[in-house]
């Protein structure tokens, strides 16, 4: 014999019953069927708001019952044809009953548990009786009333079920029973007066436990409407899927600490008989689900993980606790006294603390109760008065067979730090089925997609990207990004999303991934934008693995990287402002990175896509000492000095680097040499030398009148109007067989930037275009540098730079 269980989702309206009733003929063709429904969809919830309702105003309350009546109608009208007037004559009667129940709460204007039990209890009593005629129609079928068969005590609302009494009315009811199918009602129940009571949280699937447990079913299934026990809650983690196999213990500490498809004591009955439990789908019955059972085929390391919201944690702390028996005993026996339920207990080896978990709304309960226990300790200060954190979440990681892999603790612990997670207790039982962990209610989400990811994807990490300023770095980023993701995800085992994007005027986010292919248009459609708004919406979106990107070159952007990284958030930047600002700041900026964890790369501020400042730090990280940095550093300025010559004018070739995106918004900044100075300085100072800017020495070409304009405009007018002075400046050069080259010079702790006239020989000669070239001299190239030579300026190769730069954050 099997038992089913349908909940309220799948019995909620008369096209779903009719899936059920189809799931049952069929399960009946192969054995005898016990089936146990709940209320139709929330009518539980609507029976008990109408009582509290009552209380004030009876016409409210009958309006609520109304609209129960009207779906239960529907229900028989869309189901029942044989025997409608019956069935309709059976149900009014029971609604007649109810509105009597809520006009005795209006005029008696009391609502005692007794009458809370007798409300609740017509859900199940309506759902199974109008289930129970709908089959008759189509297969043989009964209907009996379960608050005839478990016998409980006197605790209307959440009942103790006497399993003696219980056992022996269920075995002797259907040793008579001959229907092929008996619908139950769950949730109900009765004591030895006969007077309703109900069996509390997830009382239905308690019943169908009990059945199953009596009958010594073959199986026990729960259909539900989703496929099974799944790795994570599927609503918080969208990878999560459905655990084929589970044993009884695993399924237990799941459905403790949240998971909602099962409740802990509907699996006690039948763990006791071992018999097996299936968690399916109603509205896909052909998929296998969940099976519970003693010895799952599938037993390696983590199984699940789970949580709980809206925890307080409570501590009683004091060094007058050391050595001194019954305070353990005293703090759960007040608790318990008071029937408020500890989901959560630690306490510190030293004996000093105890912390324990309750639920929220019985925090304040809790505390007052405590204080007075240990009011004689509080006032002469041997412990201190009782301490209540609230907006607390509790996260467990499931496995029966955790115990036998190493580092399990390790992984999960490390995974929540990277993230910032902050972890307010731990426990983890000896037998260690379950490690479980408080946290800020506000992370709970980035904790279990963080969890799920370490434990379940294959190694596949998500990296979820901010990215301010969509110019022409940014947008050939997006568009590098979407030409890669397919690779990414198939080669790297990286599933980057861009969550937030903007520019000066506008931002966009979506919390599933902002499609690549028409981010103009979610810009476009976006909200007004500020550093600040964009930093609080990156906070509040407290994503795993978040990434913030700086594709400007503005310093008012520069100046909110340390927001970011202390959020534990990594920044990556191809803006320079930040990294050659006062050695303070950018030292800070390291430090903070370090502290929380939080990637801070900016490959791009020294040659666009070079691996130069890597290079510079793998050189540095092995021990080696950098002496004498030359450098080409502007892509732009080589540009310019490759195609300036007699025949061209100077305004011109900078207006065609500029055109080609060679240079910065604003060329002044490249052509009067303090981009080439914050190059060099970034340099010194990864070579571990404390330098300022104006340390560097700015051997300037530009006229005084051109570097003291304001605006692009004006700039190119004095290019124009300082033409013959350019022209001395290339013929000098050529008089002398040489090119000019802007170079960045770095010697014993002392630098330099300027035009400087390069003869064939050397190496700088033949640079081409707007490539960069630097020339490293360090303990282990003292003669012969170490050479990095390659394109150092452009959109496209400067984006690749940025795109490098994440997939080292995606690396670590």
């Amino acid at each position: 014999m099997k038992v089913l269980k349908f909940g309220g989702s799948s019995v909620a309206n008369s096209e779903n019953i009719q899936k059920v009733l189809a799931i049952v003929a069929k399960e009946s063709k192969k054995q005898k069927i016990a089936v146990v429904v709940s209320a139709f969809g929330k009518t539980t919830n609507k029976l008990l708001a109408a009582a509290n309702i009552a209380l004030e105003d009876i016409s409210a309350a009958k309006q609520i019952l109304e609209t129960i009546k009207e779906l239960h109608y529907q229900i028989i009208d869309a189901l029942i044809s044989e025997d409608k007037a019956t069935v309709s004559k059976e149900i009014t009667y029971l609604f007649d009953r109810l509105n009597a129940i809520y006009e005795g709460i209006f005029l008696l204007q009391e609502l005692s548990n007794k009458t809370l039990a007798k409300v609740s209890s017509f859900g199940e009593r309506l759902s199974s009786f109008i289930i129970a005629n709908a089959a008759k129609e189509l297969f043989d079928a009964a209907h009996k009333d379960s608050s005839d068969l478990i016998i409980t005590n006197n605790d209307y609302l959440n009942a103790q079920v006497n399993f003696k009494i219980t056992n022996k009315n269920i075995t002797s009811f259907f040793e008579e029973n001959k229907h092929l199918v008996t619908v139950l009602g769950g949730f109900i129940s009765s004591n030895v007066e006969g007077e309703i009571t109900t069996l509390g949280r997830g009382g239905s699937d308690f019943s169908a436990s009990i059945y199953a447990a009596a009958l010594n079913a073959t199986e026990l299934q729960i259909w539900t409407d989703v496929p099974g026990m799944f790795t994570a809650n599927p609503r918080v983690v969208k990878q999560a899927y459905p655990i084929s196999e589970i044993s009884y213990e695993e399924a237990m500490e799941l459905s403790h600490f949240g998971a909602k498809v099962l409740y802990p004591p509907t699996i006690q009955p039948a763990l006791r008989k071992e018999i097996p439990i299936r968690i399916k789908n109603t509205f896909d019955p052909e998929t296998a689900g969940t099976l519970i059972c003693k010895n799952p085929n599938n037993s390696d390391g983590v199984k699940g993980i789970s949580h709980i919201e809206d925890i307080s944690l409570i501590t009683l702390e004091g060094g007058g606790m050391i050595g001194i028996p019954g305070f353990s005993k005293r703090l759960f026996e007040t608790l318990s006294l008071q029937k408020i339920n500890v989901v959560f207990i630690t306490q510190a080896s030293s004996e000093h603390s105890i912390c324990v978990g309750v639920y929220e709304n019985d925090a304040p309960k809790a505390k007052e109760l405590l204080d007075e226990t240990f009011s004689i300790e509080i006032e002469r200060k041997k412990i201190k008065p009782i301490i209540v954190e609230n907006d607390l979440a509790i996260i467990a990681v499931v496995g029966e067979s955790m115990k036998n892999h190493q580092g399990l603790s390790g992984q999960m612990f490390s995974a929540l730090g990277r993230n910032n997670v902050n972890i307010r207790a731990i426990a983890q039982g000896s037998s260690e089925k379950n490690i479980s962990a408080v946290i800020n209610k506000y992370d709970a989400k980035k904790a279990l997609n963080t969890l799920h990811e370490q434990f379940f994807e294959e190694k596949t990490k998500q990296l979820n990207l901010f990215v301010t300023g969509v110019g022409n770095v940014g947008e050939r980023f997006l568009a590098q990004l979407q030409q890669q993701k397919k690779f990414l995800k198939e080669n790297l085992k990286l599933n980057i999303r861009v969550i937030g994007i903007a520019n000066s005027r506008k931002m966009a986010f979506n919390n599933d991934g902002i499609n690549l292919n028409n981010w103009k248009e979610a810009l476009e459609k976006g909200e007004p934008t500020t550093l600040e708004s964009f930093h609080k919406k990156v906070k509040e979106s407290n994503h795993r693995n978040s990434v913030f990107i700086d594709n400007t070159a503005n310093q008012q952007v520069s100046e909110v990287y340390e927001k970011y990284l202390r959020d534990s958030i990594s920044v990556v930047t191809c803006n320079k402002i930040a990294c050659a600002s006062s050695f303070n700041n950018y030292k800070t900026l390291k430090q903070v990175s370090r502290k929380y964890n939080a990637s801070f790369l900016f490959e791009t501020n020294v040659g666009a896509g070079l691996p130069i400042i890597d290079t510079l730090k793998n050189l540095i990280n092995s021990g080696d000492s950098v002496h004498k940095i030359q450098a080409v550093l502007s892509g732009s300025l080589n540009f310019v000095f490759n195609n300036f010559n007699a025949n061209s004018t100077f305004h011109d070739v900078v207006a065609a680097a500029q055109k080609e995106g060679y240079t910065e918004p604003d060329p002044k900044i490249d052509l009067s040499g303090v981009d080439v100075a914050r190059k060099i300085l970034i340099l010194a100072r990864e070579s571990g030398y404390q330098l300022e800017l104006a340390d560097i020495e700015n051997n300037a070409f530009l006229p005084e009148d051109s570097l003291k304009t304001t605006n692009n405009d004006d700039f190119y007018a004095s290019l124009t109007k300082n033409e013959a002075h350019f022209q001395n400046i290339f013929k000098e050069a050529n008089d002398k067989d040489c090119r000019l080259k802007y170079v960045a010079e770095f010697v014993d702790g002392k630098a330099n930037v300027g035009l400087q006239h390069i003869p064939s020989d050397h190496p700088f000669y033949n640079l081409e275009g707007s490539d960069n070239i630097v020339l490293f001299f360090t303990d282990r190239y003292p003669e012969n540098p170490l050479i990095i030579k390659g394109a150092g300026a452009g959109a496209d190769v400067t984006a690749s730079g940025i795109f490098a730069d994440v997939i080292r954050i995606a690396n670590k």
